[in-house]
C-alpha cells in the first residue's frame, strides 16, 4: 500500500468510527436509558482519535521500515528459536521475527539456530552443532 493510500484509509476508517461513536452515544444508548453529556461524548471522541493517531503513526512507522538484510544474506546467519519449532514456529534472527521450520528435529524455544535455507518468506533452520540442547547419543 502505497504511503498516500494508507494515510486516506486511515482518515476515512477514523471518521467512520468517529460517527459511529456519535450515532451509539446519541441513538443507541438513550433507547436503554444511558443518557451521556456532550461533553462526555466530545471526550469520548478525542480519545479515540488520539488512539487513531497513535497507531496511524506507529503503523506507517512498521510500513516505512526497509528489511534490516537480504533475503540471500540470511543463509548461514544463527538466530534463536522464539517459539518451540516442531517443526514450524518462529525465530529471531537479526533482530527480526521470522516465520521458520526446522529441518532436523525439534527445536526448543530459545536454542541456537542457524539458517540453511529460505523458501518464500519462511527460513528452513536447523539447530546449531555446538548447541547445547541437542541431545547426545
Amino acid at each position: 500500500m502505497r504511503r498516500k493510500d494508507y494515510t486516506i484509509y486511515n482518515i476515512v476508517t477514523a471518521l467512520l468510527e468517529e460517527a459511529v461513536l456519535v450515532a451509539v452515544v446519541i441513538w443507541l444508548l438513550p433507547q436503554w436509558g444511558i443518557n451521556i453529556p456532550i461533553w462526555g461524548l466530545v471526550l469520548m471522541m478525542v480519545a479515540l482519535g488520539a488512539y487513531n493517531f497513535i497507531t496511524y503513526k506507529l503503523g506507517k512507522r512498521a510500513l516505512d521500515r526497509k528489511p534490516t538484510a537480504s533475503l540471500e544474506a540470511m543463509v548461514g546467519c544463527s538466530g534463536e528459536a522464539a517459539t518451540p519449532l516442531a517443526p514450524k514456529g518462529y525465530v529471531q534472527v537479526k533482530g527480526e521475527l521470522w516465520r521458520a521450520l526446522s529441518t532436523e528435529r525439534n527445536i526448543d524455544k530459545g536454542e541456537e539456530v542457524v539458517v540453511v535455507e529460505i523458501k518464500k518468506l519462511t527460513l528452513l533452520v536447523a539447530p546449531l552443532p555446538n548447541s547445547s540442547s541437542e541431545v547426545s547419543e
